[in-house]
């Protein structure tokens, strides 16, 4: 019997928990636990609490069931933590895993602190996901799971194509298409597919990027003002990074968003040279080799020469 389902035996009351911002990996790995322990285990009373996660991933089972806001009771006999590399990820839902007589954390991230009591932390697969299936009973996975573990796999992959993605993950990638999902759907609707205001900042994000070092590095940034002007919020700005990324000649990827006056989300994406975890968590942040981020303080001037010495350090 594997972790997960050990801690499962006892615990009445678990409560779900993953990242602030929750993308793909997140709300698919939290969903599909959620699923699957409705399923196997009918006597327990499951919660999912998240920060409010793109539309685009209403189509998973449970979505609707997602409490925004701490639940008035608050003690859980389980906590499972997903897809958070830290305690402080998780945000003001932080407190629950405080309050929880146990807790588990599953997660793919290299920069892991285990925070948990038990921690399943495997930094080689392609998503927590991917984690996260190792830790089931493959006879309990039904459409409903699988739809949610593909997508998680989906996202954190760029769609099998990012360096993460290994035999293993289409192997169970596979087996998520042998229940019957619409994959094809899945790809086009939860990833690709952008509303005409995502578009428009795309293209100015892309308008405006700069690249330095030799054009061997690139990045962009899109200010409040800018938000405020198209209309968008910070979950409309997936994916630019990786455009920017897979520019010919471009080697590491910068995409800054304004969270507050001098305040920048900062998001970092490489190719094959720069490890972005490793500057990522200097900068307080985290993530993997390839794809990290953190939040930086000052001008725009400031931040990308803080990180640009860290870049260049790896390029020599």
């Amino acid at each position: 019997m594997n972790q997960l389902e050990t801690m499962l035996q006892d615990a009445k009351r678990v409560v779900l928990l993953g990242h602030v911002h929750p993308d793909g990996d997140c709300v698919g790995s939290c969903l599909a636990a959620f699923n699957y322990i409705r399923a196997r285990y009918e006597d327990k009373q499951v919660d999912v609490c998240l920060e409010p996660a793109s539309k685009k991933l209403a189509f998973l089972s449970g979505y609707d069931s997602i409490h925004h806001e701490i639940p008035e009771e608050k003690e859980y006999d389980l906590c499972i933590c997903l897809d958070s590399s830290d305690k402080e990820r998780l945000g003001e839902f932080g407190v629950l895993l405080d309050g929880a007589k146990q807790s588990i954390c599953i997660d793919h991230h290299i920069t892991n602190t285990r925070y948990a009591m038990e921690n399943v932390v495997e930094s080689s697969a392609s998503s927590t996901c991917e984690v996260l299936f190792g830790q089931m009973d493959e006879r309990w996975v039904d459409k409903s799971i699988a739809e949610c573990i593909y997508t998680g796999i989906v996202h954190d992959t760029g769609v099998f194509k990012f360096s993460n993605t290994s035999a293993k993950t289409m192997m169970i990638a596979g087996k998520m298409m042998e229940r019957g999902i619409d994959f094809g759907r899945i790809i086009d609707e939860s990833f690709f597919q952008k509303n005409y205001l995502q578009t428009q900042i795309l293209g100015r994000a892309l308008l405006e990027s700069i690249t330095f070092l030799d054009k061997r590095c690139i990045f962009s940034v899109v200010s409040k003002k800018d938000m405020e002007f198209f209309g968008v919020e910070n979950k409309d700005l997936d994916g630019i990074v990786d455009q920017l990324r897979v520019i010919e000649g471009v080697e590491c990827a910068i995409f800054l968003y304004e969270i507050d006056n001098h305040v920048y989300k900062a998001s970092l994406r490489s190719n094959t040279q720069v490890d972005v975890s490793k500057i990522a968590s200097y900068f307080g942040g985290g993530g993997h080799v390839r794809a990290a981020g953190c939040t930086m303080s000052g001008s725009i001037h400031d931040v990308i020469n803080n990180l640009s010495e860290h870049i260049e350090k790896q390029l020599a």
